[in-house]
């Protein structure tokens, strides 16, 4: 049996959860053992596989802890040193989740040659003490950003950067459907498949993270979020005018754009 443990801080229960979530299927799908403990000085992660599954299980592991630390270990960074105060709340959540992703494969990168794959890992101190270059990539990020805060005031040329960060994200959906339900909540379905209602800021960072090719957007009102994707997103976005209680499969008027 191969064995490995994954170690996080004190304050690190969402991250924690989140990783255990990420890695459980692929785990279970290859009759392996996994444990999420926590306690007060912190919460570990322990799972066991047969040696003939660790090569599969050791890539698994690794986009887990490159997403923990590209989404959880960067936002907190981009939040940190990020100075850009000028835009409002769901441009600026936008703005970050796109600097979240622009470039991951290289993020990726840099953290696969640092991952070991014997003994423990404590991911707060492997990020602290590994991964200098990943760090200096970020600050390059948010310094060109910081310099040029003067110009972004502008709200042309903030959402010009905006569109040009998402434009360059890879596509990884072909389609994806939006429909608006009340009080500007929203859902994403996909495949088939309906998530949880989420509120203006939440769906256009989860549209970011998906990076679809193209959205059918059934909405009822034009409200901040859909002016907000019309800009980022451009020709990916297909409006769609929907009736007070249309649904997915309802009827559904396309609006001239």
């Amino acid at each position: 049996m191969w064995e490995y443990s994954v170690n996080f801080g004190p304050k690190s229960d969402e991250l924690a959860s989140c990783f255990f979530d990420s890695i459980r299927k692929d785990i279970l799908s290859c009759n392996g053992v996994v444990v999420l403990s926590k306690q007060k000085e912190g919460s570990k992660i322990v799972l066991a596989v047969d040696e003939a599954f660790r090569p599969e299980i050791e890539l698994a592991v690794l986009r887990s802890v490159s997403y923990a630390i590209c989404n959880f270990f960067k936002a907190d960074f981009l939040n940190r040193h990020l100075s850009l105060s000028n835009q409002d709340e769901m441009s600026m959540t936008a703005f970050k989740k796109a600097l979240i992703n622009f470039d991951k494969e290289t993020d990726y990168f840099l953290i696969s040659k640092n991952l070991s794959f014997d003994g423990n890992l404590f991911l707060e101190s492997f990020y602290r003490f590994k991964l200098p270059k990943l760090r200096d990539k970020w600050q390059e990020l948010v310094r060109l950003a910081n310099e040029n805060r003067d110009y972004l005031v502008s709200a042309d040329a903030f959402n010009d950067l905006l569109k040009f960060l998402i434009d360059n994200l890879d596509i990884c959906r072909d389609e994806v459907d939006v429909i608006e339900e009340e009080n500007e909540r929203y859902y994403v379905c996909e495949q088939g498949e309906k998530q949880e209602a989420k509120g203006g800021s939440a769906l256009i960072s989860l549209l970011i993270d998906l990076s679809p090719q193209k959205i059918n957007f059934y909405y009822k009102n034009e409200t901040h979020a859909t002016d907000l994707l019309k800009i980022i997103f451009d020709r990916r976005l297909n409006l769609l005018l929907a009736n007070q209680n249309s649904r997915l499969n309802s009827n559904v008027t396309p609006l001239l754009r």
